[in-house]
């Protein structure tokens, strides 16, 4: 068992009232979770305030608190650590409880508005295949080695990263890839964390719901690559006119890659088409079973940090090769009727222009693609009318549908996507508001050759509606009403 004075080392302390010595069992910031030996973190969140709960989390046992306000009644036998940051003094804490399991293996953060789950779990296929023993810390899922866990956040708090990292160790994971969202970043969750190296893929219109001011946005990803250590690298995507800005101020060794521009990593598309790429990168030449610039970044992204990670150019790009779609990127299947289906997880403006453009540089321009989308509900609503306007320009024919709608009428939402939409692009366009009444339309609609995609959701199982998860997957949704098309 550890005392609060080690699991407080280099947490910047404001006041101490009682003894740091006392022995700890667990620490948690849900008073919920609260035992008899416990501390607790009241930490100020979106949602609650945890100062609320410091008397119930002491009736349930807790011998230790440490909170940013000092409650005004003082409990003799409870010891009280007042921080600056309760989510700061968290993260740090729980690395030590944990005993600092990130230090232990070579851990590499991806951050950026698009991309990050693709790289982290392709980078995390690529080591396995290479042979070591991986970890895997994404939106998707959590893997340790072999075992896969469940996840709800993009990154997860930070009890629980460095609960899976302390697995990763016991289990002998010598990589481990995360994606760090900008959510994580800007509530300390990665605090406290020993980076080996940091990714930015690339920067564009997102999450202004949470953060006031795309600027804001940036300099939240800049603070991580500030915070690398000198032994570590920031390798960044320099076509990306935010890359070089990441790199400003780090210590961290500086890599660039790009497609367009000049950089340590270079790729070239030879062939794009809808079984994959032919890409040069640097001066070898791969062919990879992903599709479309935007996966180009990405095989360039993962081919570097490889190689900066000590893997042989060769065996790295052998592997490449071999390489497997992530679920819900870019994923597609084709039916006896020769319609292509295409799920996506693509629910920013630019991820969504990636996509179409990626699928008409492909495509012959003799059949229709048909684009289902919807925007998600309680999320930032100026991306809405952009991704109006970038579905009907790019597509033949749209059906805006609901994604997850959460506590908004999904009607509004509706509304606030075709708001976006030209005159010379109405008829394109129509609106269902049952996702799977206009996955079930665009399958009835579409004649042989033609491509079908379905965007926003793309890896997720569920649809949220008013607080309620229902089951609902694009995937097999589309593979069942294709296959009844062909009866």
């Amino acid at each position: 068992m550890m005392t609060l004075k080690d699991i407080l080392y280099k947490v910047t302390l404001d006041a101490v009232v009682g003894s740091t010595s006392v022995s700890i069992k667990n620490i948690d910031f849900d008073s919920r979770n609260i035992k008899k030996g416990d501390a607790f973190i009241a930490i100020k969140g979106t949602l609650s305030n945890g100062h609320e709960y410091i008397d119930k989390a002491i009736e349930q046992g807790a011998i230790a608190i440490v909170c940013e306000v000092m409650p005004e009644n003082i409990t003799g036998e409870v010891t009280y650590v007042q921080v600056e940051s309760a989510s700061k003094a968290l993260a740090i804490m729980a690395s030590n409880y944990y005993q600092n399991p990130s230090e232990n293996l070579k851990l590499i953060g991806v951050t950026g508005t698009n991309g990050k789950t693709t790289i982290a779990s392709l980078l995390f296929q690529l080591f396995k295949k290479a042979g070591f023993k991986v970890g895997l810390l994404s939106t998707v899922k959590i893997m340790v080695n072999n075992n896969e866990y469940s996840t709800k956040h993009t990154t997860p708090d930070s009890l629980t990263i460095n609960k899976y990292l302390k697995k990763m160790n016991d289990e002998g994971v010598a990589y481990c890839f995360m994606e760090v969202s900008s959510h994580g970043i800007h509530q300390n969750r990665t605090e406290g964390l020993y980076f080996e190296g940091g990714i930015f893929t690339n920067l564009s219109h997102d999450h202004l719901d949470y953060h006031d001011t795309f600027a804001e946005y940036r300099d939240v990803k800049k603070s991580f690559f500030d915070k690398l250590p000198a032994s570590a690298f920031a390798l960044v995507n320099v076509d990306d006119k935010n890359g070089l800005i990441m790199l400003q101020n780090t210590r961290a060794k500086k890599l660039t890659y790009a497609l367009k521009g000049y950089a340590d990593y270079r790729a070239q598309i030879l062939e794009n088409q809808l079984n994959g790429l032919l890409l040069k990168i640097n001066e070898s030449e791969v062919w990879t079973k992903l599709i479309g610039n935007f996966n180009a970044y990405n095989v360039l992204a993962i081919y570097a940090t490889a190689e900066l990670l000590g893997l042989e150019k060769v065996e790295a790009l052998r592997i490449i090769s071999e390489l497997e779609s992530v679920a819900g990127r870019f994923q597609y299947l084709i039916s006896d009727e020769k319609i292509t289906a295409i799920i996506d997880y693509a629910h920013t403006p630019d991820a969504l222009k990636n996509v179409l453009e990626t699928i008409n540089s492909i495509r012959t321009k003799n059949e229709d693609l048909i684009t289902v989308f919807g925007c998600g509900g309680n999320r930032d609503k100026t991306k809405r009318p952009k991704m109006g306007h970038i579905a009907s320009a790019l597509s033949t024919k749209v059906i805006i549908t609901s994604d997850n709608p959460r506590n908004e009428v999904p009607e509004t939402i509706i509304e606030d996507i075709e708001n976006g939409i030209e005159p010379q692009n109405f008829k394109k366009v129509i609106s269902i508001t049952d996702r799977k009444q206009a996955i079930k339309t665009a399958c009835q609609m579409a004649g042989p050759n033609d491509i079908i995609l379905i965007a926003g959701k793309g890896h997720e199982t569920y649809q949220e509606i008013k607080g309620e998860r229902f089951d609902f997957d694009d995937f097999k949704i589309v593979q069942e009403f294709l296959k009844q098309l062909q009866k």
